[in-house]
């Protein structure tokens, strides 16, 4: 039922067979759809995960470079990464602000006696979409003396040899090792 159906359910019976009563209901309807679709979207904007026009202001609160060009869910996973990435760091933490940028399988191993921090992309074959964001985010969050490595998972040849023609022309060059680098 429209907006406009409603109100003219909150007068009575008498009204609704009066054209110009049908009129007022159908315009005032029309405003009433379209300020309860400007208040879902109000509502979408006070969460990193659902924003569009406001992300701008959470990257401009967070301090992270505004880039519009870049597509909305890179910029989203930055704004959500930042905002994880404070307080303590522990391996969990790093692995939620991993999570932000990749959608698959993450994994996140800490070696102390080697200062070393591994991220191992189970999912995700060849090189993911912001793994540059990925890197900076990381690089601002880990301890200093910590090194960050990443453990990307490319096609190997007996998946490549198993691919139909299509599939295999189909397939991006970042997708196999030291393409797309």
């Amino acid at each position: 039922m429209s907006k406009a159906e409603a109100w003219l359910n909150y007068l009575p019976s008498y009204y609704h067979g009066i054209r110009e009563m049908k009129a007022i209901a159908n315009t005032e309807g029309a405003e009433l759809d379209q300020l309860a679709r400007d208040m879902e979207d109000l509502i979408d904007q006070y969460y990193p995960e659902t924003a569009t026009w406001s992300l701008s202001r959470y990257e401009q609160d967070l301090n992270i470079p505004v880039h519009l060009s870049k597509p909305l869910e890179q910029r989203r996973s930055v704004v959500i990464s930042k905002m994880r990435g404070s307080g303590k760091v522990s391996a969990s933490m790093l692995k939620n602000v991993a999570q932000a940028y990749e959608r698959g399988s993450i994994e996140v191993t800490v070696q102390p006696a080697e200062y070393k921090v591994t991220i191992h992309f189970r999912d995700t074959v060849g090189l993911p979409p912001n793994l540059g964001d990925l890197k900076a985010a990381m690089e601002e969050i880990k301890p200093a003396h910590m090194m960050v490595e990443y453990a990307l998972r490319y096609l190997t040849i007996a998946e490549v040899e198993s691919m139909t023609l299509d599939q295999v022309e189909g397939t991006t060059q970042d997708r196999l090792l030291g393409g797309g680098a």
